[in-house]
């Protein structure tokens, strides 16, 4: 069958668009053609920094030809609800024919269409797809065109079984031609199929898969580190960045001048990140950051890169030169004497300034400090100086390093080292990789951090919706899990009842990878009188467990009926029927075994609960089986004796409100 080859030739496209465009790009065509009726063999589309490529295999030469019956309006229908039908299929009153229905007779259509050359359907439809690209950011680049791309669109390639598919798209006609590399090719090259195509552009110095380019720089820069006796510091964003800046990457290594090594690490690494995209290299022995760096070309040099190093090196003294200013002036004025400079900073119209926000947080540091068994001073005092850093030059440069740089500073005023490594720790965790505070001040600080954000917005009524959460606070909520749960802190929330409900959904995130069920996490949330975390994941484990077990599963199959006639009964009678059982109007001994059963398991799993024993609360519970069963083969609960009737829907009142002890079954699946 034939393949379709498309490229789209503009001027640089962004990095960080480049991927997502070729998804897009690929997502449409699937779209249009499957509109059509068209099945495929396979489709892929590549991204780099001046074209997007679509080739399409297995794609047949025409459309179906389609036979489709559309029932109309009745004949006794208004005019206008015929010459509708009519202008719909595109025929004549005298070509429909009457069916009968059970609902009187109808009209019918029967369209007969034979189905088109795919060259034409193409041009048809991939003009529509382009103009349909949804750009983060587009541009108009033809005076008096309304066309939008991300940049000046230069040519349209686009051939179907090797021939050439004509259409136009702003002004711009499809050929057969494309173009190799901006420097190390010349002229245009012909591509018929996509096999050609690929072979063609990387004998004209054009890598055409992103993976491939990521590939070679990855290996350049290995190998290129490997030389100097160094080894590359790991960063797949850059090099998911880089990948898309060059179509024949080419690396080069350059040093770093000496008077620069003494600003720390993060500041050259992240200058050299964000302003120029160089790589960072370590010596693999100190496990410190190299005075050299790697950067990615985007041009074989006849000289071995020494310009191409030269010149990078001039530009990164430069950029070096600021970020040490930076460093140095800031190391002036102590973070101390900064705090009060947070005044004028707001952190939000309805929280107040990042001043006031210190001041909360030092007070609730202090809070949880006492009671997890950190030295309050210390906690109080870090998270008064934890976010001074803000009104640092190197932090208004470089954003990301605060808290980072508020530990150099704190550590260069001579802070406790708990005080220095809470300013950096307190932000974390910052993503579902990175690692937790460990130390018990930062921690405090973290807590603190969070839950003031957490009950702050909440309270000021900007909570999460579905569709956005600007003040990241899910991932605040999942912090806060994350800390309590890995360095199994018992401390309770004590948060309003809304709040408590969000943490039970991000709690709900946070196990799942651990296979947690999320209905039992549902189950002892509901309760209501549980909000220390490790003691309710214990719960919920020990919960899930036994469950896993016959008697766990045959009880909660008991629990079912009997909620199922509580349901029944109480909505007939209009009331709710209580735990008061009168123990004389007990007659079937599957009754009073039960009474005893339940009497017996109540206080147990009480005292088990109370001495957080959930292994001997569960086993409680299993011994509820035997009479739970017995029960319900043995005993008609809707006794025609109204008051023998209304004891025995008691005794499973107390069924349920002994399970409720452990969590609210009600909500458990299965």
């Amino acid at each position: 069958m034939p393949d379709l080859l498309l490229e789209l030739f503009s001027e640089e496209i962004p990095a960080r668009m480049q991927t997502g465009a070729a998804r897009d790009l690929e997502r449409l065509m699937v779209g249009a053609l499957t509109d059509r009726g068209y099945l495929f063999e396979g489709i892929k589309t590549f991204s780099g920094p001046r074209r997007l490529t679509l080739a399409i295999a297995g794609l047949p030469a025409k459309q179906s030809d389609v036979r489709e019956e559309l029932k109309g309006p009745k004949i006794d229908a208004p005019p206008a609800a015929l010459e509708g039908f009519l202008k719909k299929t595109g025929l004549t009153k005298d070509q429909l024919k009457v069916e009968k229905t059970p609902k009187g007779d109808v009209y019918m259509a029967l369209i007969e269409r034979a189905g088109r050359e795919t060259p034409h359907v193409l041009a048809e439809i991939i003009p529509d797809v382009m103009a349909k690209l949804p750009w983060p950011k587009s541009m108009r680049w033809k005076p008096g065109s309304p066309v939008r791309w991300v940049r000046p669109l230069h040519s349209i390639l686009c051939t179907f079984d090797g021939e050439f598919v004509p259409f136009s798209f702003a002004g711009i006609s499809t050929g057969l031609h494309t173009r190799g590399h901006r420097f190390l090719s010349q002229g245009k090259i012909e591509a018929r199929r996509f096999d050609d195509y690929a072979q063609k552009l990387k004998a004209n110095h054009v890598v055409l898969e992103a993976e491939e380019r990521a590939a070679i720089i990855f290996e350049g820069i290995k190998q290129a580190a490997f030389v100097h006796s160094l080894e590359m510091i790991p960063d797949e964003g850059l090099l998911a960045e880089v990948c898309g800046l060059a179509e024949w990457p080419t690396v080069y290594v350059g040093t770093i001048q000496d008077e620069f090594m003494d600003v720390p690490a993060e500041i050259l690494q992240t200058s050299m990140r964000t302003h120029q995209k160089y790589f960072s290299l370590r010596d693999p022995k100190t496990g410190k950051m190299a005075n050299r760096f790697a950067l990615v070309a985007n041009m074989v040099a006849k000289d071995g890169g020494k310009e191409i190093v030269a010149g990078n090196e001039r530009v990164l003294r430069a950029r070096l030169s600021d970020a040490k200013f930076f460093w140095d002036e800031d190391r002036k004025h102590s973070l101390e004497s900064r705090v009060e400079k947070l005044k004028g900073i707001v952190f939000h119209a309805k929280l107040g300034t990042q001043f006031e926000r210190v001041t909360r947080i030092e007070k609730r540091a202090g809070e949880i400090a006492g009671k997890i068994g950190a030295d309050v001073k210390l906690a109080q005092r870090a998270a008064k100086l934890a976010k001074a850093d803000l009104t640092t030059g190197v932090v208004g440069e470089f954003p990301e390093l605060q808290g980072v740089m508020g530990r150099y500073y704190a550590l260069h005023d001579k802070e406790d080292a708990a005080v220095a490594d809470a300013a950096r720790d307190h932000y974390k965790p910052v993503g579902p990789s990175d690692t937790v505070p460990a130390d018990k001040v930062s921690i405090a600080v973290a807590l603190a951090d969070k839950l003031d954000a957490l009950t702050g917005f909440f309270a000021a009524g900007e909570k999460p919706t579905g569709s956005g959460d600007p003040f990241a606070l899910r991932r605040a909520a999942l912090g806060v899990i994350r800390i309590l749960l890995e360095n199994k802190l018992r401390y309770p929330l004590k948060l309003e009842s809304d709040l408590l409900s969000f943490f039970a959904d991000r709690l709900k995130v946070a196990l799942k990878e651990k296979g947690v069920r999320h209905d039992l996490i549902d189950a002892v949330f509901s309760l209501g009188n549980e909000d220390d975390l490790v003691r309710l994941v214990a719960r919920v484990e020990a919960l899930q467990a036994f469950l896993k077990s016959d008697d766990g599963a045959n009880l909660l199959a008991g629990y079912k009926r009997a909620a199922n006639i509580l349901k029944a009964e109480e909505k007939k009678d209009g009331k709710t029927f209580i735990n008061e059982v009168t123990e004389k109007l007990l007659s079937e001994a599957a009754e009073k075994a039960l009474f005893a059963a339940l009497d017996k398991a109540r206080m147990a799993i009480t005292a088990a609960l109370d001495k957080e024993d959930l292994a001997a609360a569960m086993q409680q519970m299993a011994g509820l089986r035997v009479p739970v069963d017995g029960f319900f083969e043995g005993v008609k609960v809707n006794a025609d004796d109204k008051q023998v009737r209304e004891n025995r829907l008691n005794l499973l009142a107390t069924l349920r409100a002994t399970l409720h002890q452990v969590a609210d079954f009600s909500r458990i699946e299965g």
